[in-house]
Order: C-alpha cells, then sequence, then structure tokens
C-alpha cells in the first residue's frame, strides 16, 4: 500500500484505521427511548428509599467519570489559512462603530444586520480518542453565536452604529457551560462503534443525543426574531439585546426538528416549515399561522427514508419538498457503514404539494440524482411549477478535513484527475459538479425539463443564495451568491471561504453567442485574502425595481486580521462598495445573515 499522503483527524493515519467490528446482531432498527430506564430507576428510588435527585445525580457523575477515563478530547487543529474559523469570546456591552470607509447611503433603513455561525464552546471543534475508535464534530457543528450591527439615525440624519455578538443559550448550551468542560461526545462523524457509544452516552447523561447547535439562521416572524439550525426547535430571540428567550413550540404544537430556512406563503404571510428525524416519521410539514400563534397545519409527508433536507420552498399555492438520495440511516451506522451517506445510485425527486395538503396530495417528479442544500426560489409560472437551486452532482457534505471527504471521491479517482493540492485545473474539474439549475415540473403532463443557468467553465462555485425577500414564490428577476474561488480552495484546502459575490440576471443571457442559453452573471470580487459570510439582500423602502437595494455582507480580511461589512448597490454590483464598516473585534466565517428592519 502507498503510504497515507495526507494526515487525519485525531492522528490516525488513513492506512492504518482500527478495524471496527460489525454489529448485524443487534438488529435492523434502534431506538433510543428513555422512558423503561426512567420508570426503573423510580421503582429503585423507592425500593431503596434513595431521593429520586441524588440517584440521578450520582448515576450522572458515574457516567460522567467514565467518560473521563475512557473519552480524550482533542483540539480539532486549524492551520493559519483557517484561522478565521477559530471561535471568539463574547464581547459583553454593544460597542459604538466610528470608522467607515466610504459612506452609508442617507436611504439605507434602519434596522439590524445579524448572522449566525459555529463558535464552539471552550476553545474549537472536538474529536475524541476511546478504546470506541474515533468521532468528530464536523465544522458546522459549534455553538450559535449571533453578530448582530445596529443601524439607527440621530439628529441631522448621522448614522449610529453598534456592534455585538452573542451565544446562543440552547438547553444543551447551558448544560455544557455548567460542565465547564467539553460533555458531548461527537456523534456524526468517525467509526462507527465510536458513533454509536457516543450517542447512547449523550442520551443516558443528558437526555438527547447531540448538542443542539441553532448556528445557522435568523428569522423573523410576527414581529418576533428567532436563531435556528435544523437539529432542534428555534430560539426566539430578543433582537435587541441578543438574549436567548427560549425554546419556541408554537404553544406546545411543535417539538422537534425544525428547518433553518422556513418560507412565507405569499399574500397569507403563514410560515411553512419541515423536520427531519432518523426514525418515523422522517419528515413532518407544518404551517404556522400569521400571527406565529397555532399551528394551523401538520402533517406527516410519509417518506421512506430520513434525507438530510436543509430546505423547504412555497409558491402562491404549493409546498416544494426535496427528496433527494443524501440521507441519515441509523441501521447504517448498526452495522458498521456510514451514518450520513450519499447513495450515487439512489433515487431523486421533488415533491409539489398544495399548502395544506397530506401525503397522498403530494405529486412527485423523478430527476437526476444530486444534492442541494439551497433553494434560490420557486414559483408558479402556467402549468409549471419552477424550482431553482445550486445543485451538486455529488455529495456536498461539509467536513474539516481533506477534499477527498469533502466531495466523496475515491482515491483511484483523484489519481485519475493526476490531483495535487496545487492544481487549480483539477479543482476546477471537480467544480464542474456544481452549477445553478432550473426545474420546470409541468403539473398537468408530469414532464420535467431541466437545464443548467450557469456554466461549468469558469472558477467559481456559487452557493448560499439571496434574493430580495418580497419575492419568495413568486417570479423573480435576480438572485445574489456568495463565491468560492479556486485559488483559495487549492490553499486552505476544505474548508470554504467566499471570496466575492455573484449577480445572476434570469432574463439576460450571455453575449458569447456559444453560451446563448445561459444567463447573464455579474461579480463583485473582494481584495485579495478577504472573503465574507452571512451576507443578504436589504431591500429600498420606496423601492420600485426588484434590484433596488444593497447587499451587506461580514468579511475579513486575512492579511490585516481585520473584519468589515461591506455595503455594495444592489444596481451598480460590479462597482467599489458605498461603504465599509470596520468593526471593533474579530467575525469568524459563518452561515447566514438577514437585515431586519426597524421601519
Amino acid at each position: 500500500m502507498a503510504a497515507c499522503s495526507y494526515t487525519c483527524q485525531v492522528n490516525y493515519c488513513c492506512s492504518q484505521k482500527p478495524v471496527i467490528p460489525k454489529f448485524k446482531d443487534l438488529g435492523a432498527s434502534v431506538s433510543f427511548n428513555l422512558k423503561p430506564f426512567l420508570t426503573n430507576l423510580e421503582h429503585f428510588s423507592l425500593i431503596m428509599d434513595v431521593p429520586k435527585v441524588i440517584l440521578k445525580e450520582t448515576i450522572f457523575k458515574l457516567l460522567d467519570n467514565f467518560v473521563d477515563l475512557t473519552f480524550e478530547f482533542v483540539d480539532q487543529p486549524l492551520s493559519p489559512s483557517q484561522s478565521n474559523f477559530a471561535p471568539v469570546e463574547e464581547i459583553g456591552e454593544a460597542v459604538r462603530v466610528t470608522i467607515v470607509q466610504g459612506k452609508i447611503p442617507d436611504d439605507f433603513p434602519e434596522g439590524v444586520y445579524i448572522r449566525n455561525g459555529s463558535n464552539p464552546l471552550f476553545g474549537g471543534l472536538k474529536s475524541t480518542k476511546s478504546i470506541f475508535g474515533k468521532s468528530s464534530h464536523l465544522w458546522v457543528e459549534g455553538e450559535g453565536m449571533l453578530h448582530a450591527l445596529y443601524f439607527t439615525k440621530e439628529k441631522g440624519n448621522k448614522w449610529n452604529i453598534l456592534y455585538k455578538n452573542k451565544y446562543v443559550e440552547t438547553d444543551t448550551f447551558n448544560m455544557e457551560k455548567n460542565l465547564k468542560k467539553p460533555g458531548f461526545i461527537p456523534n456524526i462523524e468517525g467509526d462507527s462503534l465510536a458513533v454509536l457509544v457516543a450517542s447512547l452516552l449523550n442520551v443516558m447523561r443528558f437526555g438527547v443525543l447531540h448538542k443542539y447547535i441553532s448556528n445557522t439562521n435568523v428569522f423573523e416572524h410576527s414581529k418576533k426574531y428567532y436563531s435556528i439550525a435544523e437539529n432542534h426547535m428555534p430560539q426566539e430571540i430578543n433582537i435587541q439585546t441578543l438574549e436567548t428567550l427560549g425554546n419556541w413550540t408554537v404553544n406546545g404544537a411543535w417539538s422537534q426538528p425544525f428547518t433553518a430556512h422556513p418560507k412565507k406563503i405569499p399574500d397569507t404571510g403563514e410560515l411553512v416549515t419541515m423536520g427531519i428525524n432518523p426514525l418515523k416519521p422522517y419528515l413532518q410539514l407544518g404551517v404556522i399561522s400569521t400571527d406565529g400563534k397555532q399551528m394551523v397545519h401538520k402533517v406527516d409527508v410519509k417518506l421512506n427514508r430520513c434525507i438530510i433536507c436543509h430546505e423547504i420552498g412555497v409558491t402562491k399555492r404549493y409546498n416544494v419538498i426535496l427528496d433527494f438520495p443524501l440521507t441519515i440511516d441509523l441501521n447504517r451506522l448498526i452495522i458498521g457503514e456510514q451514518l450520513i451517506k450519499y447513495d450515487k445510485d439512489g433515487y431523486a425527486r421533488i415533491g409539489i404539494m398544495p399548502h395544506y395538503g397530506d401525503a397522498n396530495s403530494i405529486k412527485w417528479f423523478e430527476i437526476e440524482p444530486c444534492c442541494v442544500f439551497h433553494i434560490i426560489n420557486c414559483f408558479e409560472d402556467n402549468d409549471e411549477v419552477v424550482v431553482r437551486a445550486c445543485r451538486a452532482r455529488r455529495s456536498i457534505i461539509p467536513r474539516p478535513d481533506i477534499i477527498v471527504d469533502e466531495f466523496e471521491l475515491s482515491l483511484d479517482e483523484l489519481d485519475e484527475m493526476n490531483f495535487s493540492k496545487n492544481n487549480v485545473q483539477t479543482l476546477k474539474e471537480i467544480f464542474s459538479f456544481f452549477r445553478v439549475c432550473e426545474w420546470r415540473l409541468n403539473m398537468k403532463t408530469g414532464e420535467v425539463k431541466m437545464k443548467d443557468s450557469t456554466t461549468t467553465d469558469h472558477q467559481f462555485i456559487m452557493e448560499f443564495p439571496m434574493i430580495n425577500e418580497h419575492f419568495i414564490g413568486i417570479k423573480n428577476k435576480f438572485c445574489y451568491l456568495q463565491l468560492i474561488d479556486s485559488e483559495a480552495f487549492s490553499n486552505y484546502f476544505g474548508f470554504a471561504k467566499f471570496g466575492g459575490l455573484a449577480k445572476l440576471h434570469f432574463e439576460e443571457r450571455q453575449d458569447n453567442k456559444e453560451e446563448e442559453d445561459l444567463i447573464k452573471v455579474e461579480y463583485h470580487i473582494f481584495p485579495k485574502n478577504t472573503f465574507c459570510s452571512g451576507a443578504t439582500f436589504v431591500p429600498k423602502l420606496d423601492g420600485v425595481d426588484e434590484d433596488d437595494g444593497w447587499i451587506v455582507a461580514f468579511t475579513h480580511n486575512e492579511n490585516t486580521n481585520q473584519s468589515q461589512v461591506y455595503i455594495i448597490d444592489a444596481k451598480k454590483f460590479e462597482s467599489e462598495a458605498v461603504a465599509i464598516i470596520i468593526l471593533p473585534s474579530r467575525v469568524p466565517y459563518g452561515f447566514h445573515g438577514a437585515f431586519m428592519s426597524f421601519n
């Protein structure tokens, strides 16, 4: 066997991976039901005349000691080029921002630009080594931290700008913070036995499988504000102080995972959400009233597998469901295979469902297998439902290790491509897996038309799409996306950095006659070694056109280690930023952002 050409996490070499036994004898299914355990605990407490609280505390301490003795928590290393993925501390009170290059437009709305992101406790993401093998956190699994920039006007139209950051304090955040050390054992990535044991120990100690990270997005509904990651319920947030107010259960009607990208139905303003679960029901869909006080519709979609589905779509009449072959399977884990896996031979389909329909009302459209995390928009066009999305031909599971795992390419495939760390041409070939795509689904005939809207013969991956939110669910002309460029990707090797933005013109075509079916694209590229996250569209209050507004984005200059916020005129997209706001402290790269207007 050839020598291993890269270093795996927690110092395990891929050519020396420990052999993990298969657990086929454990049966075809697994359930983490604590009720029998707690019932027996109560009976034991009565017999022995021991207060239940003391007994539970004793058992927890015993399990905690077992974890301390058996599991070694190891920091996942960051290279110098990954330094802005490292967590930061809370700054406390809001800090006034005083340095602005350029000028904030007079008609920019008052409000808060807020972005969520992974900010791990205790110094960084952890891996564990134990007698059961190794397990690691994915880089998306750090605790949520909100970064907020407040725009208000003083007398004389002078802008007052404040910056604040704060952790999202979920139930499990407080559990681990009170322990004052890492407590939850990573249980998504790693050796199957280690992942299985970690899951059992997490449930026995904390009552849940894994941490509620709430680190992905921020959204508003009925003038209330929420932080969310789809492994748990939303956390209501005080938008002024960033304090966590608790779980949003819709008055007890929803007590399960909640998509990071809920959508408001055009015209009614009702909120459509979904929740995925590794046990049946695998996907439930809900419609929440406009005032946020009740669940007006809830239904089991009756899928036959647990899919990793990051986003749901809406049109004026329909919900749009993506059933693609990136799945979570506990049975797979039990027999020693991957918990999360992309089945390249599996089926893919898009479901179109009336807003208040049930599983039988869904019209399914079979499509070519692929992977989609983010929908750009969905709308109705005569008899067709149009779905635009960022499509990858293979899995795009985000991991902090090498590109082999990132794109699930085998070593043989990479050898055939003459792959090397700095081979930018090879990276462009890998980028060919990514396209902005449009499906047209005919509700009368069942016909599917698919086309790629952008070329692969360029140096950018386009992801993290955003549109003018007033056009969600209806036909739109423009979309904005963050760009990964090949040079940066070859240098940092595995973490996503976004070196610019793109504006797509869906109703205009490229000037190049050879690519006449491809849409027009404009680019706004940041200075070298400056990367963004959480970009969002801010509409003008009195705007007429769809692109009347600005793109705002948190950025970080790695040459100076300085974080900023860019404000870019969406109509003059390729021009210089109208304002660059210098932030008082570093803001790590993160996920989705939003602008909440105070008007």
